[in-house]
């Protein structure tokens, strides 16, 4: 797709997608490409917000009615699942249109200019041709659904299903535009014949690979994938296309498979609590509520050594408990934080690489999307995950605090002096009500008193009235782009999600999980062999796919194998998650450690130098967590 860098800003949308895109590749054409089709976009975003705000009110009238009234509405439920599917494909349509679906671009900007052209033409020809050959099983699918009755709504199924064809039909059309008018003829054609030849060799290898599962596996599932991730193709749609070439030419399963299964992906209800926590963490930023937790930290704490680092990993802890999303965090905190650091000697490099290692170390810090994601596709008790994440992280926190203590042992403390009680006093006063935030969310989701659904409404309504009332309100324009901003994040997310659930599918019917399943129950060293596989797989996973996609990717053919081992399901799930996300930090791949450099201001080369130390503690901490599953257990 083409790629065009935002500006860094501190809304979580904007901040994704600068994830989504971690060195600037966009040309001229890509620019104007995008201009030309934004007015047609312009009543998909409306529908989009209008679809967002909609899941808001039904899921808050929804928790109104059932615990004030004791009245639940039936159909809230269904209502909620059909809007929730729409959005998810209205948004990818917009994350399609805006370049935010998640891709690696770091290998595309290592190819020479004049050769550019060719790998982004690659990339598009390859998502066009998926895009085509899930039009016709979309079709069918939307058609066997009609005979499916909703049981509250009694409507056709058909109805919710359509988003999908929907969905697929105008990503379609955008790749197609985009392809035309920004790439030369002969680059569109040398990568129609490439793909050409790709696809012919596949075929005549066809009886060869059904034979033999796992060479197609390793053919399509690996290599297809990688080649396509390589070339900067969406993750989304480099799932996609491995499972449509094994489908096609390793399996006599019909294509409608991969419709199937993206709706069974994608249609969790747990999922809905996604885009609303992401318009939270909008919320956060745009009212300055985090800015708030911040300013409070400091006047606490700033005055003593390393009081900087302190206030900036307290806070990344404490914001994280409201946005759920890493990059936000880093965006509302580095602001407000790095001029006084530098003030005091820090180098940008040393400040950035404790900002990159403090947001991974806060990803489990509820409401964390990746654990409600995680939660979802492998089944384990999302409101387990939240009691277990905030200890986890504790341990991974004390790791960072000791090491930058370390670090700021010669820090400048010259004319620096604490602050008076009374500014204390006035800080936390203002910063009280959206310091209760992650409070409110944390015990009512692990106290069983509402769903993750229903406590991101109660969230969202929370900050924006006291937004409103003490943090300067948000203006109807800026609320409108966030809830845009919010479908289109939700779409990128979600697609990964759909596609993923698709591929770890084929894998599951090709037998490989089986064979995977006893070579590892059989390895010497039982379960803490399997540990420091899975902390090792992560870690390279979490700096090649980002976050979501290995979580969604692994997650369902990893977890039956510990559990056959006696792993506690809370304990396996923090030790992925923390690999995965030291992972996302890890030079020179990791997606994560480029955007905390561009956010910090500072040269990935001098980063990349400094951030080993606090990638070494943060790997100290996750082999302490993996080695003591009392830690992620003793809240429960």
């Amino acid at each position: 797709m083409p790629s065009v860098t935002a500006e860094t800003s501190n809304t979580a949308a904007s901040a994704l997608h600068e994830l989504s895109e971690n060195i600037d590749t966009s040309s001229p054409e890509e620019v104007a490409a995008r201009g030309a089709l934004a007015r047609w976009m312009l009543p998909l975003e409306a529908v989009s917000a209008l679809l967002v705000v909609a899941i808001v009110l039904l899921l808050l009238g929804g928790v109104v009615s059932r615990y004030l009234f004791n009245l639940p509405i039936v159909w809230v439920d269904e209502v909620t699942s059909i809007a929730f599917v729409w959005v998810a494909m209205i948004g990818a349509i917009i994350a399609m249109h805006r370049n935010e679906h998640l891709q690696l671009n770091v290998f595309v900007n290592l190819v020479p200019e004049r050769f550019r052209y060719y790998v982004r033409a690659f990339a598009l020809v390859s998502a066009m041709l998926l895009l085509l050959s899930l039009l016709k099983p979309a079709y069918t699918y939307v058609v066997d659904e009609w005979a499916i009755i909703t049981p509250a709504l009694e409507m056709p199924n058909a109805f919710r299903v359509a988003a999908m064809l929907f969905g697929i039909v105008m990503m379609l059309v955008i790749v197609t535009a985009y392809a035309i008018r920004t790439l030369p003829l002969k680059a569109i054609g040398a990568a129609t014949l490439a793909v050409s030849v790709i696809v012919f060799l596949a075929w005549k290898a066809s009886p060869v690979l059904q034979q033999s599962q796992g060479l197609a596996i390793l053919v399509f599932l690996v290599g297809f994938v990688g080649v396509c991730l390589i070339a900067g193709v969406p993750i989304a749609f480099c799932f996609g296309i491995g499972t449509l070439s094994f489908l096609t030419f390793a399996s006599n399963a019909p294509l409608m498979v991969i419709i199937s299964r993206m709706d069974e992906g994608m249609s969790s209800i747990v999922l809905i609590s996604v885009p609303i926590f992401v318009l939270l963490g909008c919320v956060l930023d745009a009212t300055g509520m985090g800015k708030a937790i911040v300013d409070f930290l400091s006047s606490l704490i700033g005055h003593v050594k390393a009081g900087m680092s302190y206030v900036l990993l307290g806070s990344l802890f404490i914001v994280s408990g409201i946005s759920g999303s890493k990059v936000s965090d880093m965006a509302t905190v580095a602001p407000a934080l790095f001029p006084e650091m530098k003030r005091r000697g820090n180098k940008p490099s040393e400040m950035t690489a404790l900002l990159a290692t403090g947001a991974a170390m806060a990803d489990t810090v509820p409401p964390s999307i990746v654990l409600i994601v995680l939660g979802s596709v492998a089944g384990v008790s999302i409101a387990g995950l939240f009691q277990s994440g905030i200890v986890v992280a504790m341990v991974l926190l004390t790791a960072l605090l000791l090491l930058a203590r370390w670090n700021a042992r010669h820090e400048d403390m010259s004319g620096t002096r604490r602050a008076p009680i009374k500014l204390i006093g006035k800080l936390l006063l203002i910063s009280a009500p959206a310091l209760a935030l992650p409070f409110l969310i944390r015990s009512a989701v692990t106290g069983g008193i509402a769903t993750a659904s229903e406590v991101s409404t109660i969230a969202v309504l929370y900050a924006l009235l006291i937004g409103h009332m003490l943090y300067g309100g948000i203006s109807t324009r800026k609320l409108y782009d966030m809830l845009v901003e919010t479908a289109s994040l939700s779409g990128a997310v979600l697609l990964i999600l759909g596609t993923a659930a698709g591929m770890a599918w084929s894998i599951t019917q090709s037998g490989f999980v089986q064979q995977l399943s006893e070579f590892l129950t059989s390895m010497p060293g039982g379960s803490w062999a399997f540990l420091a596989v899975t902390i090792v797989v992560f870690l390279i996973l979490g700096c090649l796919l980002e976050g979501l996609p290995a979580v969604l990717l692994l997650a369902p053919i990893m977890f039956p194998i510990a559990k056959k081992l006696g792993i506690n399901d809370i304990h396996y799930s923090m030790v992925l998650v923390c690999a995965m996300n030291v992972g996302l930090m890890m030079p020179p791949i990791g997606v994560g450690f480029y955007i905390a450099c561009r956010i910090g201001g500072a040269s990935p080369d001098q980063v990349a130098r400094a951030i080993w130390p606090y990638l070494a503690a943060l790997v100290a901490g996750v082999v302490v967590i993996a080695s003591v599953p009392w830690i992620s257990t003793v809240a429960l």
